[in-house]
């Protein structure tokens, strides 16, 4: 078996955890995915992985060969990306992980720009509000909402770009009354996102200046699409990005809350891994983002106007 393919296939067996998924990714045959790891282990002469009907874990041998393959991998990628390039057009396909809310409001629109003009580079996008790793995830690049707490990791800002609003149904409103400063949150049903945990506090910057509003919400979700839905049924006021509630805004289907006060946003930014030898499908997507969400968000003309 061709010794390039049993890495690439031992690398996803470890990146998913079992030969089924590793099968599936890369189009393979459970019984194929085994054959080249068991052709790996018989030419190395040892053992790679200890196999249980449930996991595989690997062995200290194993580790080593691991990270031996994506190194050669990666260098072999690399080097068909930079003889690619010299025909214009980076080629291959790139898996990009990003927030559930972002990726539908404003990457998945950007990708298809970017793939109309790359048409040698494919994309698969995974949307997960978890925070991904780009190398133990198997993603090429990452986008990240909010503080960062690992540095092993190339993290270019994206400056000004996640602007955040408070907003709720008029049915709300009208039943429950309009706050008129952060301060009245506090007697309010606010919807919370479950990364935030039970108790957190919403901060603003006000006439007075700033000012932080502990707010515990009665109900929270793992997802800022089903917190709007909550907040279009009446359920209680959101402080989500803006490029998520904008045409709700604008078709008065919710109302923006506390105009005089601007809700701090949360840093974005794009993660990927250190490496020399990126190759140019990587280069290129980096540049389309960096130029693309480096700006503030268009939709924030619509919030100054009220």
């Amino acid at each position: 078996m061709d010794s390039l393919e049993s890495m690439s296939v031992f690398v996803e067996i470890v990146t998913t955890g079992n030969l089924s998924t590793a099968a599936e990714r890369l189009g393979l045959s459970s019984s194929m995915v085994g054959k080249h790891l068991n052709a790996l282990e018989a030419r190395l002469g040892v053992k790679l992985l200890h196999r249980t009907t449930r996991r595989h874990q690997l062995t200290e041998a194993g580790a080593v060969y691991l990270e031996r393959c994506r190194d050669i991998l990666e260098r072999v990628k690399a080097a068909d990306d930079e003889a690619s390039a010299w025909r214009g057009n980076p080629v291959g396909q790139l898996r990009i992980a990003a927030p559930i809310s972002f990726g539908v409001t404003q990457l998945a629109p950007a990708v298809s720009r970017f793939l109309a003009q790359y048409p040698g580079i494919d994309i698969e996008l995974v949307l997960t509000d978890a925070s991904v790793d780009p190398v133990g995830d198997g993603v090429d690049l990452a986008f990240r909402i909010g503080p960062l707490a690992d540095s092993s990791w190339i993290a270019r800002p994206l400056p000004s770009y996640y602007r955040m609003v408070v907003c709720a149904s008029p049915e709300y409103l009208a039943r429950r009354g309009t706050p008129a400063a952060p301060r009245d949150l506090q007697g309010h049903d606010c919807l919370g996102h479950t990364r935030w945990g039970p108790g957190h506090a919403w901060r603003f910057d006000g006439p007075d200046g700033p000012i932080e509003v502990p707010v515990t919400c009665r109900l929270r979700i793992d997802s800022g699409p089903a917190l709007r839905e909550a907040a279009l049924a009446g359920g209680g006021i959101i402080r989500q990005p803006l490029s998520l509630v904008k045409t709700d805004l604008e078709a008065g289907r919710l109302r923006l809350l506390l105009a005089d006060y601007r809700s701090h946003g949360r840093d974005l930014y794009l993660l990927y891994a250190r490496d020399k030898a990126a190759p140019a499908k990587l280069r290129t997507f980096v540049e389309f983002a960096l130029d693309c969400f480096a700006v503030a968000d268009p939709g924030s003309r619509l919030v100054d106007q009220v």
